[in-house]
């Protein structure tokens, strides 16, 4: 059983990024973010205040800047060539003094420097210079989006990690299901859910089992009733009626990766009017399962899932697109939206999942993980979808 990625698809990783960086006549470069350095590195650390950066320097060697704090951590986890620490933010001296330093030290100066953000950003109170206040290179090129790009197809190893995410999602919302009852509160159920569902995980994959995120759980979100039908609600500990719309999430993060399953509950019984929108969201999601296609551009499964609805009759009930890349984040590009023409390729990882939301009876949202093939899709999330087994009793 895969439970982590291996160092040596990490330096693959790293190299494949340097080459990147050669063909575009890059020299080096810095990146902040956290995602793209767990992904490079195989570091997973909590981001605050204190900047953290990995720099590729000119004679491909890597480097990390981290806050004292974290030296030791990434001593051990960061599969990178050297690894740098600062005493502190704010410090007696700023942190980006210390990146200066390595920078010019590996003779950065007057070279083709590539960044993926003009500075290190957070909301948590950071404020500091720009790397064009610290450095004067021949030029500083863009590199936003490149390691997300790299990330867009999964390997094997990804995809197993996955898949292995769904299996305790799927464990969670079966217990979810279970415990979805009238005069109960989402807080409780949630809560008791996704602790059974995570100690059966961790007592089942043992001590190498390593989450890099959340472990198992699964959730309404506040989309409990009428409260359901705004998509991105929070939550808001209702209780649970006979008749409640439920829309709910599940998942698990094994090694830092996603999956997501949602579906869509009734307590108890369904009204025919719960009935009609749940079959039109039903056979919308299978209008985006069979329109995934591996050299079509993700706006096409769009254009087919908005023409259902068009045809339905309810496109002013629609808020989002259809679905999203997942991986190392929630959300991921590419998108299943009309704005996004990226070409699909097998070994992409989306979720599919087309909304309905009608106020004062709430919202109607299935979304499985599904892997792109060589000629359509496998679905890697397996939790029942009919509107029978949908009922909570």
């Amino acid at each position: 059983m895969r439970l982590a990625i291996s160092k040596e698809e990490i330096l693959q990783r790293q190299q494949k990024l340097y080459q990147k960086l050669t063909n575009e006549k890059i020299d080096g470069s810095v990146l902040f973010s956290v995602t793209d350095i767990f992904y490079l590195t195989g570091f997973h650390f909590r981001p605050s205040e204190r900047p953290i950066a990995l720099i590729l320097d000119p004679n491909q060697q890597t480097h990390l800047l981290v806050p004292h704090l974290e030296y030791d951590h990434a001593k051990e986890y960061a599969y990178v060539d050297h690894v740098h620490y600062y005493p502190e933010y704010p410090g007696l001296r700023h942190p980006m003094e210390y990146l200066k330093e390595i920078l010019i030290e590996n003779k950065f100066e007057g070279k083709v420097v590539g960044l993926d953000a003009a500075g290190y950003g957070s909301a948590k109170g950071y404020r500091g210079p720009k790397v064009a206040d610290l450095l004067t290179p021949e030029k500083f090129e863009s590199i936003a989006g490149w390691v997300e790009e790299m990330r867009f197809v999964k390997s094997e190893a990804e995809i197993e990690l996955i898949k292995e995410s769904c299996r305790w999602g799927n464990l969670a919302h079966r217990l979810l299901q279970k415990y979805s009852k009238p005069g109960l509160s989402e807080i409780e159920i949630t809560s008791k859910a996704s602790t059974e569902a995570t100690m059966a995980m961790i007592e089942t994959l043992g001590p190498d089992y390593k989450p890099h995120g959340r472990t198992a759980y699964a959730i309404f979100r506040g989309q409990v009733g009428k409260m359901s039908a705004f998509p991105h609600a929070v939550t808001q500990n209702l209780i649970l009626k006979k008749g409640d719309t439920l829309v709910t999430g599940a998942a698990a993060d094994v090694w830092g990766y996603h999956s997501e399953l949602e579906r869509t509950m009734f307590v108890q019984e369904v009204s025919k009017e719960q009935e009609k929108y749940f079959q039109h969201m039903y056979e919308a999601q299978e209008v985006a399962f069979n329109a995934i296609k591996p050299g079509i551009p993700c706006s096409d499964v769009e254009k087919q899932v908005q023409a259902y609805f068009k045809e339905s009759g309810i496109t002013h009930l629609v808020s989002h697109h259809t679905g999203h890349n997942i991986g190392l984040l929630g959300h991921e590009a590419p998108f299943l939206d009309l704005g996004d023409h990226t070409i699909i390729q097998p070994g992409m990882v989306f979720t599919v999942e087309p909304g309905i939301y009608v106020r004062g009876l709430g919202g109607f949202r299935h979304s499985d993980t599904v892997l792109v093939t060589d000629d359509g899709i496998e679905m890697l999330t397996y939790y029942p979808r009919d509107i029978e087994s949908m009922i909570c009793q």
